[in-house]
């Protein structure tokens, strides 16, 4: 048979349409898709805002021993049919159908609602509800569903007073919302309908009579420094709103996912696409708002993979790039506040040790060595400037500028918040020291009030030898001089320092011996005072930190894992520079110690370092 008559044999093709077969349960299945009760309230607010309510009261209270939840507002109400009666039938009987789409399809303007399930979603909340309306015959009328119940129930209710807007009420709660608290709903409607209550300036209150309290739902509020040269590509689909804030990196920040200003998600990063930096960094917070996207209608809280979404997608690609450069930037600021912050409180620290320490034993880069002459008076003048002034041929007098530059500050440019308060706390100077016998030394008292400021004004002194032997010369100033017997013994100085009714005692241990530590290779070394630090990374090397005597700073191997470990906590982080601060300290004064003894001086050095390390 040739091959031109030969038939060709169709297939056999069966086509159809989908249809419900089973429409209650269908209805079931839809009023069940919503799991956040939270986000059912935020849909009936919705509802009142798109109606165009200016105002709007959520009441939660309690009648015959169960919780009701109310909300009213002053909207246009129910649409109405051709007898002027609120349309209830059509609310009941449309489901999936939302006239607002209609609405929308003839040029209404800040409507968000477009499935018609919204009223559904009270299944999550209670047993029962309740729409009250009123017609335009100023009757009112109340349609009644029940949860688990394929039927509605219309009615005209008694009311002493006509009023404007929509009553709905959903009685009783279901037992596992006792904590639906006023404060909760408030705090959720405030991120979930920001923009939508920023935009219609409609008041919104909640009224809590179980916990007699009440709350407006004001509009969140985004911290930080606001990004204002933001703008993500264009799209067919429409434009995308940008609101980011650069705040300190934390979990609480957080960007926003929202459609027309309802919050679709809490974080933009529930969406694996944007799971990455910048927007996982912790330092942005705020809302992007892509109008055009497609919800899914059960929950309305997640996305639709479709082209919209692609859209935003490859939109945010060079944002993404901007905020990256942008965070890069804050992160290298933090990093640099943080050395010098942590610069600042741990050479405080060790000044804080050096007044307790023996001088002549802890000169560490020549802190002790001469500064330039003040013209007149000095920081522990009890009188005015200039009134007090050091001899000339006395070597003991160089040492009252023997003070660390924490207590140094200059009168004449004050601030109020700089001025010292009472009284708190006293200090000898040094606290612990050795003098070679027939010698002298100069110790002083250190006053500060309770935020350590140093305090000058009003003071009176009296310096006492409790323990031990020696004498003291002029012991009612800030200072006194002790001359040290001429044989060897322990010494227990005392000061008592009195303002007003205010008295303040401490007390001094000076070693009187007939040898001293040998400091002639100290002499004539520059005047470097205390070192910085920098960090060099070298994660394969031991070393934890060395000292650059050439630049005067401590180089830390911030690629060692001590460092690692440390730096996941601020505190810890601090512990552990202050202590290779104190270790090269120690090196630097103890070069030819054996390591017993450098291990005891490094342990009396992280002693008095660290209980000052704040």
């Amino acid at each position: 048979m040739p091959k031109s008559k030969r038939k060709k044999k169709k297939k056999d093709v069966r086509s159809g349409k989908l249809r419900i077969a089973d429409h209650w349960n269908a209805i079931s299945i839809i009023a069940n898709s919503q799991a956040n009760p939270l986000k059912a309230v935020a849909e009936f607010v919705e509802n009142s805002i798109d109606a165009g309510a200016k105002e709007i009261v959520i009441v939660r209270g309690k009648k015959k021993g169960a919780f009701y939840l109310k909300i009213s507002d002053d909207g246009e109400g129910i649409p109405r049919d051709e007898q002027g009666l609120p349309d209830f039938r059509r609310v009941a009987t449309h489901i999936c159908d939302s006239i607002k789409r209609q609405f929308k399809s003839e040029g209404a303007q800040g409507i968000q609602g477009e499935f018609g399930i919204g009223l559904l979603s009270f299944w999550t909340v209670g047993q029962n509800l309740s729409l009250t309306c009123c017609g335009a015959d100023k009757n009112s009328y109340q349609m009644t569903m029940a949860k688990d119940s394929p039927d509605f129930a219309v009615s005209k209710k008694r009311i002493l007073l006509p009023f404007k807007g929509t009553d709905l009420e959903i009685y009783p709660l279901l037992p596992g919302l006792r904590s639906l608290t006023g404060e909760k709903i408030q705090r959720y409607l405030a991120s979930e309908l920001r923009d939508r209550i920023k935009a219609t300036e409609a008041t919104v209150k909640v009224i809590d009579r179980t916990g007699r309290k009440k709350f407006v739902v004001v509009p969140r509020q985004f911290t930080g420094r606001l990004l204002r040269d933001l703008k993500p590509a264009e799209t067919r689909q429409g434009d995308i709103y940008l609101e980011i804030y650069l705040n300190d990196p934390g979990s609480v920040n957080r960007i926003g996912l929202y459609r027309r200003g309802t919050r679709v998600l809490p974080s933009i990063t529930e969406i694996d696409h944007f799971e990455k930096e910048p927007w996982t960094a912790g330092y942005l917070q705020g809302i992007v708002d892509a109008p055009f996207l497609s919800l899914t209608p059960g929950t309305r809280q997640g996305i639709i993979r479709d082209d919209r979404f692609d859209a935003l997608c490859r939109a945010m690609v060079p944002l993404e790039k901007q905020l990256q450069k942008i965070i890069e930037e804050q992160r290298k600021a933090e990093e640099e506040r943080s050395s010098r912050q942590v610069l600042r409180r741990v050479q405080r620290a060790l000044k804080e040790a050096f007044l307790r320490l023996p001088q002549e034993e802890y000169d560490w880069f020549d802190i002790y060595g001469e500064k330039p002459q003040k013209k007149s008076g000095h920081l522990f003048s009890s009188g005015p400037m200039g009134a007090a002034t050091h001899e000339k041929n006395d070597p003991e007098s160089e040492n009252l500028e023997d003070v660390p530059e924490l207590l140094n500050h200059d009168s004449s440019q004050k601030q109020f918040f700089e001025y010292a308060g009472p009284l708190f706390s006293a200090l000898i100077s040094p606290k612990s020291s050795v003098v070679s016998v027939d010698k002298r030394k100069k110790y002083h008292v250190i006053c500060r009030d309770r935020s350590r400021r140093v305090v000058l004004e009003n003071l009176v002194y009296q310096w006492n030898i409790m323990d031990g032997e020696g004498q003291l010369v002029e012991n009612h100033r800030e200072s006194t001089t002790f001359i040290a017997p001429p044989e060897p013994c322990l010494t227990t100085l005392e000061v008592i320092v009195r303002q007003g009714d205010k008295i303040c005692r401490y007390e001094a241990m000076i070693t009187v011996t007939d040898t001293l530590m040998d400091q002639s290779s100290n002499t004539g070394k520059a005047n470097k005072g205390l070192p910085g630090y920098t960090y060099r990374r070298a994660p394969g090397e031991i070393w934890r930190s060395r000292y650059d005597e050439e630049k005067n700073v401590i180089v830390i191997n911030n690629g060692h894992r001590d460092f690692v470990y440390a730096g996941k906590q601020k505190s810890r982080k601090l512990r552990y520079i202050c202590r290779l601060f104190c270790k090269e300290l120690v090196r630097h004064n103890f070069p030819g110690l054996q390591t017993n003894e450098l291990l005891e001086r490094m342990i009396e050095l992280s002693l008095y370092t660290e209980e000052h390390l704040k």
